[in-house]
């Protein structure tokens, strides 16, 4: 019987932050809880530690910097779904199965670990 091999996905979930090219801080207690609920409802689609996969976009990307994409983006398109608007992954449907406090968590996480990566506050210009 064949050895079953990881799909190239897990493979991709496997490797260390720095293979992905991600600096990962030490996180704060709040930050710590959204990591867990990132992975458990925003990885299959925005990847591992943010990183984008072929379903969703790149949230350590310079576009969703805090002066750009407030926190109150990202928790509006949490809880309303959002129509793609930079990228072409198609509209981000409602996530109800996120709590409004796992959303806060959520977005802490995603801003301590833009912060440890280079991206911060950027006033957005149109």
């Amino acid at each position: 019987m064949a050895a079953a091999w990881p799909s190239w996905g897990q493979r991709i979930r496997d490797l260390p932050p720095s293979a992905l090219g991600i600096s990962v801080p030490g996180l704060s207690a709040q930050a710590a809880a959204g990591e867990k609920a990132f992975d458990a409802n925003c990885a299959s689609c925005h990847g591992r530690f943010g990183t984008g996969s072929d379903k969703g976009p790149p949230l350590m990307h310079d576009i969703y910097n805090p002066g750009h994409h407030a926190d109150e983006a990202f928790l509006r398109a949490a809880r309303n779904g959002v129509q793609q608007h930079h990228w072409r992954f198609g509209d981000m449907p409602p996530q109800p199965q996120v709590s409004d406090e796992q959303l806060v968590q959520i977005v802490r996480y995603v801003r301590e670990l833009q912060q440890a990566n280079g991206i911060r506050f950027k006033p957005h210009r149109m």
